[in-house]
């Protein structure tokens, strides 16, 4: 076993408590429907971007290159065992689940954008599209769970309450 063997065990044992913070806003539903949504994501990217690929346009070519591209790192992220063949794969699906939810969104919408940029066309825009609501699916898990109605009635109150302090205060200063 040589040293960096020994310390794997110790780096994901460290890395466990992070990955509990980081999901710590998300339901255990929630986290399945962005993986699905990214496994879906990544079929649609990767069927899309082949399709792409079947033209002369150079830019064509380059945008379902990186819909293909997309696809495996959609795969890569949110279902390892599919690249069950690629040695490095659980390696990077562990640090992908310790990134934040914001950050994941930023790197799924930014790669879901770019061919689109680079050739926009109705195939690049429908292949794109579940990669890209999949980055809106954990950006939306990065605002956190909503308020209760009991928090939220009272701060409207004490909103209308300096409302009408306000309103108060500055009726007695015209009234002098």
């Amino acid at each position: 076993m040589s040293s960096q063997d020994e310390q794997l065990p110790a780096a994901a044992a460290a890395a466990a408590p992070e990955a509990a913070d980081a999901d710590e806003g998300m339901t255990w539903w929630y986290r399945w429907l962005c993986r699905i949504a990214g496994v879906i994501g990544g079929m649609s990217c990767a069927f899309s971007g082949l399709w792409n690929c079947v033209t002369i346009n150079p830019l064509n070519i380059a945008a379902g290159v990186w819909m293909m591209l997309n696809a495996f790192v959609l795969f890569l992220c949110e279902a390892p065992f599919c690249c069950q063949f690629i040695e490095f794969a659980n390696a990077v699906a562990a640090r992908a689940d310790r990134l934040r939810a914001w950050q994941k969104a930023a790197f799924y919408c930014g790669m879901a954008v770019f061919p689109v940029m680079l050739s926009l066309t109705l195939t690049t825009l429908l292949g794109n599209a579940i990669a890209f609501a999949t980055g809106v699916l954990y950006g939306l898990s990065a605002l956190g769970k909503k308020g209760d109605a009991i928090s939220y009635a009272r701060i409207h109150q004490q909103q209308r309450q300096m409302d009408e302090e306000k309103l108060a205060g500055s009726l007695e200063g015209q009234a002098l």
